[in-house]
């Protein structure tokens, strides 16, 4: 009622109400042309409290439905997956077919350990917490939570402004990349993702939010607090919430504004709370405590993260003969695609000119790249147009792409914690991968901060 009163005194004429058809979410939210949302406050504050007593309630099932965006016939028959023992498979968990149509086509077959052990509990809504790093396929076991139950579980009337799922995330390239996930998962489905972040165009996220029924919104803390303020989005009707890296927001400060952003959602008791962090420190075990129920916990082990998939080489060598030995690496290895990491923006700068000078394809991402020029840059990435990135731990989280061979610290970074992340741009989806750190007198100061952290000892070479 507060927030209505707030909107009758400011005046301020509000996004057309929209409505989706009673039998079920298979198409995209048609627009209404309805009366503005200040004309419609009696009846939505009666809606929202209906809503509210139904909570935890399935109000409907959905029925399988042509796809929404690619109507080719499509049946489960045509994505056959073997049983194999000690493997879970998508099949085992009753998602309803437009999702597993989605699956299909990203080429999944078999859960990660954090999606076997977790999924599960999820999709029956519990609350969980997850110990995981980027890399152990955290951020699917959350959207295939989120798609089922926006599909299973679908309310008689909706409005724009009011998404029913949000996921928070630390920084911008998380962000994107689980909203690109979500829209991969999503694409048959007809539920429609939006993901807002700092950096890019304000007054095109504001129309996604204003006109459209949103289903899926994926958010970094300020964006979001910017468009809370300026009455663009509410969060009084948010059935899933995702906390992504808790343990990264504690470190970049943001947990003023995520408490805020919680606040705005239904109580604990009336949403299902998905919080996930690569520690579970005392700082994160308050915020666990404070903003989940009951929570089951997942632990996926740093060291399962860094040496599964990835074959680790050290290499001991003087700052001086870093740059050759990075030269030798890419002449004898031709990685398909390789990630060179360095702790500093002026090196990976420096580094980026040099290799382009020596005939390679390089492409920089770092803190002082644009974020139109980084989604530009990571794209290129992506489709094979460059082979290497040269990156600061910018691009260590969150950053999503399949095919890369190799990743080359030429420095190690101070947090032993990036050095996980680091290495899991590699290794990823079942493949194997390379990890070359070079370690020089500076770089051998962090390395029992980083065994110790590993729970094992690296084996250091001289070329």
């Amino acid at each position: 009622m507060f927030k209505k009163l707030l909107k009758a005194v400011s005046g301020k004429k509000e996004a057309p109400a929209q409505k989706t058809t009673p039998t079920g979410r298979g198409n995209k939210a048609k627009q209404a042309n309805q009366p503005a949302r200040d004309t419609h406050n009696a009846k939505h504050t009666a809606h929202n409290a209906e809503g509210k007593k139904k909570k935890g309630k399935t109000t409907q099932s959905r029925k399988p439905e042509k796809p929404a965006v690619d109507d080719t016939p499509w049946s489960l028959d045509d994505f056959k997956v073997e049983k194999v023992e000690g493997q879970t498979r998508f099949h085992d968990l009753d998602l309803p077919d437009s999702v597993m149509r989605g699956i299909h086509k990203l080429g999944f077959s078999y859960c990660t350990p954090i999606q076997a052990e977790a999924l599960p509990a999820t999709l029956r809504g519990r609350d969980t917490i997850g110990q995981a790093q980027t890399g152990t396929g955290k951020s699917a076991a959350f959207l295939l939570t989120i798609l089922n139950k926006l599909l299973t579980d679908v309310p008689e009337e909706r409005y724009a402004s009011e998404p029913r799922a949000l996921v928070v995330a630390p920084t911008r390239e998380l962000a994107l990349q689980i909203g690109k996930d979500a829209e991969g998962l999503a694409r048959y489905t007809g539920l429609n993702i939006v993901t807002i972040v700092g950096g890019m165009d304000y007054e095109k996220q504001r129309s996604q939010l204003r006109n459209h029924v949103v289903d899926l919104l994926v958010a970094t803390p300020g964006r979001l607090i910017d468009f809370m303020r300026s009455q663009d989005v509410y969060l009084d009707q948010v059935e899933v919430l995702v906390l992504d890296e808790a343990d990264r927001m504690l470190d970049m400060g943001f947990i003023p504004d995520v408490r805020r952003i919680v606040r705005a959602t239904p109580p604990k008791e009336e949403r299902q709370t998905l919080l996930f962090s690569a520690t579970f420190n005392y700082d994160v075990r308050i915020l666990i405590d404070q903003w989940t129920k009951d929570p089951m916990q997942v632990v996926i082990e740093p060291e399962q993260v860094a040496t599964d998939r990835v074959e680790q080489r050290c290499y001991l060598l003087a700052d001086s003969d870093k740059y050759k030995m990075l030269e030798s690496v890419l002449s004898e290895e031709q990685p398909e695609r390789c990630i060179v990491f360095a702790n500093r923006r002026d090196l990976t700068r420096n580094l980026c000119d040099k290799l382009n000078k020596h005939g390679h394809k390089a492409v920089l991402l770092s803190g002082e790249v644009s974020q139109d020029k980084r989604i530009k840059t990571l794209e290129r990435f992506r489709a094979g147009q460059v082979s290497i990135m040269v990156a600061t731990d910018v691009a260590g989280r969150g950053i999503h792409v399949d095919g890369v061979s190799h990743v080359v610290n030429y420095t190690l970074p101070e947090d032993p914690e990036d050095y996980v992340h680091r290495i899991g741009r590699t290794g990823r989806a079942g493949a194997k991968g390379v990890s070359i750190s070079f370690i020089s007198e500076d770089d051998a100061f962090v390395l029992p901060d980083l065994e110790k952290y590993l729970g094992t000892k690296l084996e250091l070479t001289q070329p």
